[in-house]
């Protein structure tokens, strides 16, 4: 490892309408705090955030380098967003909203960096989907994130079967995420599709305020008439092979 080099550091950010002291350590702000770099998703998110973690310095002082999402090579360029780091200054790798490099593009950069010899340093904070695996009360030993599922049927139908299966077979938990204004469709296709016994749980607005958690068999969420859209959920299937 070059100590000359800068280190690269894996902010969490928050997950919707909370403080950053609520949320994050504050190990981690202060880290965050002397940063003057940042590799980020989107640069108006990121500059809110910072905001809120109340950085020392005007946000207008910072330098953002913004990650190219429809770059198709999967080639990033060193210097574009690790030249800072290999020239000795450390850098702030962050999401538009909880852990970098889960269901997030920033994983190209973290490889990048330790190819170059970069340090990589993850820092501590929300990540929705293992607080969703904490408060459902599936199989927290085996579990598989799958992100988005397809749009329509029956590829939609189809891998919601396969989850279940594949939940059976491994005495695993399944987890997926979907566009929030899709979500009460998804609920609905979940019902129709799954097994009466088949567990799922619905993690909604994790951490926030308004945070909204319900783990119950398909018998009962059949039951369940609730306006799930436009709040940012997990969905977990468990079906034990019991």
């Amino acid at each position: 490892m070059n100590r000359q080099f800068g280190t690269l550091y894996l902010i969490p950010t928050l997950l919707g309408a909370t403080t950053a002291e609520q949320v994050i350590p504050q190990g981690t702000l202060e880290i965050v705090r002397k940063i003057r770099f940042f590799v980020v998703e989107n640069v108006r998110t990121a500059r809110r955030m910072l905001s809120k973690m109340n950085m020392p310095c005007p946000i207008d002082e910072l330098t953002f380098v913004e990650l190219d999402k429809h770059d198709k090579s999967h080639n990033p360029d060193l210097m574009t967003y690790l030249g800072e780091a290999i020239n000795g200054n450390d850098i702030g790798l962050m999401s538009e909203a909880g852990t970098p490099c889960v269901a997030d593009p920033g994983s190209l950069i973290v490889e990048l960096a330790h190819q170059a010899g970069i340090k990589v340093v993850p820092l501590t904070g929300p990540n929705a989907m293992i607080l969703a695996l904490m408060a459902s009360g599936f199989n927290g030993q085996a579990f598989c994130f799958h992100g988005y599922l397809p749009i329509k049927s029956p590829e939609r139908s189809n891998a919601i079967k396969n989850l279940e299966r594949r939940s059976a077979a491994n005495n695993e938990t399944q987890m997926f995420i979907e566009t929030p204004f899709r979500n009460n469709a998804m609920i609905e296709e979940l019902t129709k599709t799954l097994h009466p016994n088949t567990m799922l749980c619905v993690a909604c607005n994790i951490s926030m305020p308004d945070e909204e958690i319900v783990s119950k068999p398909i018998s009962e969420w059949k039951r369940i008439k609730k306006d799930w859209n436009k709040r940012p959920a997990v969905f977990l299937i468990y079906k034990s092979k019991y």
